[in-house]
């Protein structure tokens, strides 16, 4: 569903003469591509779940906002700008982020559920987190929370 809302924005945003959204779509387009030929290869079903799709694009948004840290280091605004639009136009399609209180309150119920007994588990702990949260959150948010929730 998400593929197909891509689809029909890229033909909107070339009728529109809208060229710079039009190649991050391109580029989204291209990447999903991608992925199916590596799941054809794998002997998995080509078409992708809207779960592989999210994950492919919050990848491509995590890779935006590196760059975006790097560019802006090392005084390249120009360069930082035009990550920064790429990423606006990707998080169009993301879903809506959880807040951090609200992921306070999952890792709160998982630690609850779970009780851990060493740093350890901090990896397990965040893969339920994770799962709970469905795609919603950022792991190395999870993270920092899950680690000053044990520290404590």
């Amino acid at each position: 569903m998400i593929q197909q809302t891509i689809n029909n924005n890229l033909k909107e945003f070339l009728k529109a003469g809208k060229s710079f959204e039009a190649g991050v779509l391109r580029l989204m387009i291209a990447s999903f591509k991608n992925k199916e030929i590596e799941n054809k290869g794998k002997g998995k079903e080509a078409a992708l779940a809207d779960e592989e799709i999210i994950e492919i694009l919050k990848r491509e948004a995590k890779k935006r906002k590196e760059s975006i840290n790097i560019y802006s280091q090392n005084n390249r605004s120009d360069l930082a700008q035009k990550e920064s639009a790429e990423l606006e136009v990707l998080k169009k399609y993301l879903p809506a982020e959880l807040s951090k209180k609200e992921i306070e309150d999952i890792v709160d119920g998982v630690l609850k559920k779970f009780n851990p007994a060493t740093q350890k588990d901090i990896g397990k702990i965040i893969k339920l987190v994770l799962t709970e949260a469905k795609g919603g959150a950022d792991a190395s948010m999870i993270s920092e929370i899950v680690k000053k929730n044990l520290n404590e």
